[in-house]
């Protein structure tokens, strides 16, 4: 895989290591003839140790011998998080550590998560795009202010906490970007 191809939530070899992207920054250059640069923040999958990479576009990582299994995630039990495999209907248990911030994300029974397997083992969680959460605590909407780009924080069933629009009140239910912790739109 390309450097300029990775992207969150990848899964690629660092000397001959498994790791998880977390974040990737490009940095293009003012100066002619500099090469674009991409600088990932990557989480080992089995030690959880995490490390930063400068690179070129060009530079390749291999990708490690593992297997993203659709899977359903199911409940959090303390600081366990099991999910089910959708196929199989095996179910495999995470770690709060492993989940990490992912974890804001997570709403019993979603489905669109794929559980990362090494060896047979569950060492990771690739989240969709984009996931529904309800406001669950937020100040009051002020009418006549839904043309204006004024945002207010909001916290989800998770305890995620976002920037909504002023007009957005307690109980509606919103999309957030998995990526960056983004505010979306309302859900349909």
């Amino acid at each position: 895989m390309l450097a300029k191809q990775v992207k969150s939530g990848s899964v690629i070899s660092i000397d001959g290591a498994p790791y998880i992207v977390e974040s990737v920054e490009k940095h293009t250059p003012s100066a002619r003839g500099a090469a674009t640069l991409y600088k990932i923040r990557a989480r080992h999958l089995l030690q959880q140790t995490k490390t930063d990479l400068s690179c070129k576009g060009e530079e390749t990582f291999p990708e490690p011998d593992f297997q993203a299994r659709e899977s359903q995630f199911l409940y959090r039990d303390g600081e366990t998080f099991t999910f089910m495999d959708l196929e199989t209907y095996d179910q495999y248990t995470l770690h709060a550590d492993a989940v990490g911030e992912q974890k804001y994300y997570l709403v019993e029974n979603m489905e669109g998560v794929y559980a990362l397997l090494l060896e047979g083992h569950m060492v990771g969680v690739r989240l969709p795009d984009a996931v529904e959460q309800q406001i669950v605590e937020c100040d009051p909407g002020i009418r006549g202010n839904s043309a204006t780009a004024r945002t207010k924080p909001a916290i989800t069933q998770t305890g995620l906490t976002i920037q909504v629009p002023e007009y957005m009140e307690k109980g509606e239910v919103v999309r957030v970007d998995t990526r960056d912790g983004r505010f979306l739109g309302r859900a349909n």
